[in-house]
C-alpha cells in the first residue's frame, strides 16, 4: 500500500516539516505495517505554489491512501489534494499529532 502525506507547509521551516513527517510516518508504519510512504517532500529553489501543487498531484496519483495532517483544512494545497481524493476515490484518513 502506497501512502501520500498531505501536510500544511506554508510558513514552516524544513525542520518543522520533516519533524512532522517523521511523526506521521511512525503513525502510518504502526497502523499499516505494509505501508510504503511516498517521498513527496521536495527541496528546491522553486517558489511557485502551482509548481508544487503539480508535483503533489503526480505523487498523489500513485497513492492507495492519503493521510491528512492536523490543520490540513486551512491550507489551500491540502484542501485541493483532499478534493482530488474525493473526486478520484482515493481513501483518506485525518490524524492529529
Amino acid at each position: 500500500m502506497k501512502v501520500f502525506i498531505s501536510q500544511p507547509m506554508n510558513n514552516k521551516t524544513d525542520k518543522e516539516i520533516l519533524d512532522q513527517r517523521r511523526i506521521i510516518t511512525e503513525y502510518i508504519k504502526s497502523k499499516y505495517s505494509e505501508a510504503e510512504i511516498i517521498d513527496s517532500y521536495v527541496q528546491t529553489e522553486e517558489t511557485n505554489p502551482v509548481f508544487f501543487l503539480g508535483l503533489s498531484m503526480q505523487f498523489l496519483s500513485q497513492a492507495d491512501l492519503c493521510i491528512f495532517a492536523d490543520g490540513w483544512e486551512k491550507a489551500r494545497g491540502c484542501r485541493i489534494e483532499h478534493q482530488v481524493c474525493e473526486e478520484y476515490n482515493i481513501p483518506t484518513e485525518m490524524i492529529k499529532e
